[in-house]
């Protein structure tokens, strides 16, 4: 590659993009953690202010005798489901493992069979005290009752005919004149994500006001990746209204009201998801989210408050579907309800670069996947080399530019030898120069900047790809994180607590293709000029060294397969005399200038002579 001027301002322009993307995410993790710490020292100043003085053996006997006559009284009707014994029903699939629990006849934990937790245990979802799906019923007059809080005391499954199994949870009212009863109905389909969840009302009239089903789910996003800070910041929750997506970032506490019908809500951390969808839509709702501390090992905890309309009458059913799974993109194509939107393929500024990832990085890196035996680390190498042959053209216009700067050295140092120190002299006449020979001095800076979108789009797929967690490759134990065999124990500015190695090697390699490309470039005469390619690897070192791995690794055999090209192409394909000849035959031919070109011109020269009249007054 060329370092002209113009190859100098491409580069500089790509770092300065590099460095706005990490300043703006690290500004973002900043501001996210000060939101925290505020809201955690407002919540531990209320709970300390009121908090009782002293907490006895008696004060928690009455306490609960207290909560236990609340229970009874609320459950009206349902009075004997308010005190029970909590009864766990497990259901399985090819996929995960589900327990229900008779409290509140709901799902009580998700695992998931194909992946692995931080202790290497079956992956939880929904798996916390704060997780809950309930609704409020009308329990007698002015009385009212949380399903969640009640003992659904009949239990009844079933195996259908097309494999999947049914799980009902039935409570029927105690007082046999009021002929109320509540069916929560669970199906767990075969290879299925997805389960079916439906509420069917006996006395729906009495139950509900006005047929308002106002459906609360509670839903913990628990830490599942070994860098928190990274995972909150690939955290987002999603919804459709009105047939349209949108997402939100979890970088700090909020809401968003609904005040149209709404298809699904969905909280996305980095490779999980996990969606609430209603068969007939929500017809409003609100959906609200905090952060917790770190320490909790809680990305965000999210309180939907939604609303079903269900007809007027003594009976009414209302059917929901809930995901619990990664957030595989081709998974989640298949419902054909947007769910993939919330795949970060290309979100925001960088949107552009969706398409790119969905039609060509996706399709060609599963192919690849098929094709290494399950080994990530050589599938990434492999769509490495395909990209490279995909810019091959870009590639061999820019050796080839370098080239032709390579043959116009010697007339270069004689020019520079000639003028001493003008640079604006030198840059006019290294213009002329140029266009006699028929070289493009954008030659090497144009590829350089066509390659940005395609490494934001890589950013962003390995960001995203689920495939990659857990992946091991070499020394790195999960290409979906960082590498570190090399901690330091203490936390240094920019770095932080370790060293990738795969960052090395990138910057490394990053570092021998500046050093080459310097070497057969002309000198600038612009000691700025001829350090600056040397800055580019030093800032990969430092903002690299907290990606994925699997980034890291990507850019590593890039830059090797950059030195074998330029090795070979500027040493056996292209052939140098046959450029010196060319050079010298677009010499003789009628030069024509373009309108840009005699503009630049014409500045240059106002320039000069500009130059010229000051140092006239000087003397």
């Amino acid at each position: 590659m060329n370092f002209d001027r113009n190859t100098i301002i491409g580069f500089v322009v790509l770092a300065l993009l590099f460095f706005g993307y990490f300043y703006y995410n690290n500004q973002e993790q900043l501001r996210f953690e000060k939101q925290a710490k505020r809201e955690k020292f407002v919540k531990d100043s209320i709970a300390a202010l009121t908090a009782p003085k002293t907490d006895t053996l008696a004060q928690k006997q009455d306490s609960a005798h207290a909560d236990t006559v609340k229970r009874i009284t609320s459950a009206g009707t349902f009075k004997d489901a308010a005190i029970g014994t909590e009864q766990l029903v497990v259901a399985e699939n090819a996929l995960m493992k589900l327990t229900f629990s008779s409290k509140g006849g709901q799902v009580k934990k998700v695992e998931l069979k194909k992946f692995k937790g931080m202790d290497s245990s079956l992956l939880r979802l929904a798996s916390s005290d704060f997780d809950k799906l309930s609704y409020p019923v009308v329990t007698g007059p002015n009385q009212t009752a949380q399903t969640a809080d009640l003992y659904f005391n009949k239990i009844d499954s079933a195996k259908n005919a097309d494999g999947s199994s049914t799980y009902r949870f039935s409570l029927t009212s105690s007082d046999s004149s009021a002929s109320t009863s509540i069916v929560h109905k669970y199906t767990v389909k075969p290879d299925e994500y997805m389960i079916d969840f439906d509420v069917d009302l006996s006395g729906a009239d009495k139950l509900l006001t006005q047929g308002n089903l106002n459906l609360t789910w509670q839903y913990a996003a628990a830490q599942q990746e070994s860098d928190i800070d990274f995972e909150k910041q690939n955290t987002q929750v999603g919804y459709v209204t009105d047939d349209e997506f949108d997402y939100h970032t979890i970088s700090k506490t909020d809401d968003k009201d609904f005040n149209k019908s709404v298809k699904w809500i969905g909280v996305r951390q980095r490779f999980f998801f996990t969606i609430l969808v209603a068969d007939k839509n929500f017809s409003s709702g609100k959906m609200e989210w905090t952060i917790p501390d770190d320490s909790t090992k809680t990305l965000v905890q999210s309180t939907a408050n939604m609303k079903v309309q269900l007809p007027v009458g003594p009976t009414a059913n209302a059917g929901f579907s809930i995901y619990y799974g990664p957030s595989d993109y081709h998974i989640l194509k298949k419902y054909d309800q947007r769910f993939e939107k919330l795949v970060n393929l290309g979100q925001g500024m960088y949107a552009f670069v969706r398409p790119l990832n969905r039609f060509i990085i996706l399709p060609i890196f599963d192919f690849f996947k098929g094709l290494s035996a399950g080994s990530m680390g050589l599938a990434i190498a492999l769509l490495t080399l395909f990209i490279r042959l995909l810019i091959s053209p870009l590639t061999y216009s820019s050796y080839l530019s370098g080239a032709k700067m390579k043959a116009l050295r010697p007339e270069i140092a004689k020019l520079k030898e000639k003028l001493g120190g003008d640079q604006q002299a030198m840059s006019m006449e290294q213009m002329k120069l140029f266009r006699e020979a028929g070289v493009n001095p954008l030659g090497g800076c144009i590829p350089a900047l066509l390659q940005i979108p395609i490494f934001f789009a890589l950013f962003s797929f390995f960001n995203a790809e689920v495939s990659l967690r857990g992946a091991e490759f070499l020394w790195a134990n999960d290409l979906a994180a960082y590498d570190d065999p090399i901690k330091f124990g203490v936390n240094i500015p920019l770095l932080g607590n370790h060293l990738s190695l795969f960052n090395v090697t990138a910057a490394a390699t990053s570092f021998l293709i500046s050093w080459y490309s310097m070497s057969m470039t002309p000198d600038q005469g612009n000691p700025m000029m001829k350090y600056l390619p040397y800055i580019f690897p030093v800032f990969l070192l430092f903002f690299f060294n907290k990606l994925p791995s699997a980034l890291t690794w990507y850019y590593t055999v890039s830059n090797v397969v950059t030195l074998a090209l330029q090795f070979i192409i500027q040493n056996y394909i292209i052939d140098h005399d046959k450029i010196l000849a060319k050079i010298e035959e677009n010499r003789k031919k009628p030069k024509t200038k373009s309108k840009w070109q005699e503009r630049m011109e014409q500045v240059q020269d106002q320039q000069k002579k500009m130059k010229e009249m000051q140092q006239k007054n000087k003397r």
